[in-house]
Order: C-alpha cells, then sequence, then structure tokens
C-alpha cells in the first residue's frame, strides 16, 4: 500500500513549496531512487523545471520533462500522466490528488506554510486517510536566515 508523506513548511512563510521541493527531490535522488514530480499546470511545471537546473552547483539534480526522454533520468517533471517507469515516488505538488497515486509506493505532499492555505491539503490528508493508508507528518523548520 502506497505511504504518504506530508511535508509541513514553516508557519512564518519562510519556505516556499517548490523551494523545499527541490531540497526534497535532491535528498530522494542522493538516495538513488526514481521519482515523478507532479505539478498542476505547465506554468509550474517549467518553473520547477528552470528550479532545479539553477538549485547549485555543488547540487546538480539530473531530471527531464515527461514530455521528452525521461527514460535517462532518475527525476521526471510532468502535469500528466506519470511516465511507466518511474513508479518509485511521487512528490505531488499538484494540490490535488492524483488519480494514479497509488501506483507510487510513496507520495510526499507538500503543505504550504501560509495557514490559510493549508486547506487542499487538509482534505488531502482526510482522502488518505479514510481510505486507510499509511500516513507520516514531518515538520519542517524554518530556514537559517
Amino acid at each position: 500500500m502506497t505511504q504518504i508523506d506530508f511535508y509541513i513548511l514553516p508557519d512564518d512563510n519562510s519556505l516556499d513549496a517548490l523551494t523545499y521541493a527541490c531540497r526534497l527531490i535532491e535528498k530522494v535522488y542522493r538516495l538513488g531512487h526514481d521519482m515523478y514530480i507532479h505539478c498542476g499546470d505547465e506554468a509550474t511545471c517549467q518553473y520547477l523545471d528552470n528550479l532545479l537546473w539553477q538549485h547549485g552547483a555543488e547540487s546538480f539534480l539530473a531530471h527531464a520533462r515527461a514530455d521528452q526522454n525521461p527514460a535517462c533520468s532518475p527525476v521526471v517533471l510532468g502535469c500528466q500522466e506519470p511516465p511507466a517507469e518511474h513508479g518509485e515516488i511521487m512528490v505531488n505538488l499538484s494540490g490535488d490528488i492524483p488519480a494514479f497515486f497509488s501506483r507510487f509506493r510513496r507520495v510526499a505532499e507538500i503543505v504550504p506554510g501560509k495557514p490559510d492555505d493549508r486547506t487542499k491539503s487538509r482534505q488531502n490528508y482526510l482522502f488518505y486517510k479514510e481510505r486507510g493508508y499509511p500516513l507520516n507528518t514531518h515538520t519542517i523548520k524554518s530556514p537559517m536566515r
């Protein structure tokens, strides 16, 4: 059964979801897992694509777009159906739960920092909980300033 992890960003809104997503993607990448990053729309997908290229010289994150040649990359970004060979981990940045989420071993949901923006995350948590999926929550600390 798919394990669901919720990463709760700081209340002070000091860390945005896409910046944290880059950190999480890097961690999962370093552990050697294949992953699909599900974005809600093409604009978010393009923005994250650019962020990953600029993430840092010491932490280059090899990735590909799902509409390109994803077979050669452990990290694939998209906003439609995921590529067939990336069924290990999905980072869901869409806000909505995609119909195909259960084909992944793990799903990461990033909860926005601003309390008013957490409604979708609460609904997603309830959806998974009511269906008996194993849930974990991780409270993320504010970055050092």
